[in-house]
């Protein structure tokens, strides 16, 4: 086997190489697929029915039997297969179509691909220390500090006579200002109505004008106008009385109805009766 792919069986194994080029059919066709079909290879009937079900796809096929990613945590073993496929690819071209034997390729990538999974590991164990972005904190240099010392410049130290006694002040304040609100909130709500009221009496003045300037106007082309009707109605009060007599005459039209009803009812049922005697008269005459 090394004779045949060195450069695939240093990154992959004896066992797996061999596994990918019997799928393969030969090794000339397995270099000429991509290095997304050579991470699903063996993984076919899987990548399928996602596809039909619409699941997510397989991570990887044959090559799940490499040690790289034997070694790598179930999280980063989507990666690592990513990544493990697409040098595996080129080392099968190398193998397939280069002139040299050597499998110096092959283990140039395995040791980057082994980089790559230190440096995975390295940032989930940075992340579960405790850092922002994974990598160990560095401490920042402090020109003060000396070896084995602590600070030159000495600690600040609280001083309680620089305290302010404005606690009591800000209290009884804050109580002013509670008792003050609810008075304003009552004179503002008192006032209220009355600014309501005055608000609205011009607007009547003003109808009433319109009002009288209309019978005016009616009385000198010699309309008829109805005196009897007060001036403070508002039109929306006639509307109401009109619906309310609107409702009486339908009501009582109903009423007429009901009793029109009952009455054919009755002589309906009165014509049947009759009409079902006449019948047992004619009966008995007939067999008498």
């Amino acid at each position: 086997m090394n004779t045949v792919a060195p450069n695939l069986t240093a990154l992959v194994g004896e066992l797996v190489g061999a596994r990918l080029i019997a799928h393969g059919g030969s090794l000339i066709n397995l270099a000429k697929q991509p290095g997304s079909t050579v991470q699903i290879l063996g993984a076919e009937k899987a990548l399928f029915r996602a596809l039909k079900t619409k699941h997510s796809t397989p991570k990887y096929g044959l090559i799940y039997h490499a040690s790289l990613v034997g070694q790598a945590a179930p999280k980063h073993k989507g990666k690592i297969s990513r990544s493990l496929a697409a040098k595996a690819a080129l080392a099968i071209r190398c193998d397939a179509l280069g002139d040299d034997q050597d499998n110096s390729m092959g283990l140039e990538n395995r040791a980057k691909l082994e980089a790559r999974l230190r440096a995975l590991e390295g940032k989930e164990l940075g992340r579960s220390a405790g850092s922002a972005k994974g990598k160990p904190k560095i401490e920042v240099y402090d020109k003060d500090r000396k070896k084995g010392a602590g600070l030159i410049t000495p600690a600040k130290t609280y001083n309680p006579a620089a305290d302010s006694v404005l606690s009591q002040i800000t209290n009884t304040a804050a109580v002013d200002e509670q008792d003050t609100v609810p008075k304003k909130k009552k004179k503002v709500e008192a006032e209220l109505p009355q600014i309501e009221k005055a608000a609205a009496v011009p607007a009547i003045e003003a109808k009433k004008e319109k009002k009288k300037k209309k019978k005016k106007a009616d009385k000198e082309a010699g309309l008829p106008t109805n005196e009897n009707e007060p001036e403070n109605e508002e039109p929306m009060e006639k509307e109401k009385k009109k619906h309310q007599t609107e409702d009486v005459e339908n009501a009582e039209v109903g009423e007429k109805k009901k009793k029109k009803r009952k009455h054919e009812e009755q002589e309906d049922t009165e014509s049947e009766v009759q009409t079902k005697k006449e019948k047992k008269k004619k009966k008995k005459k007939s067999e008498d």
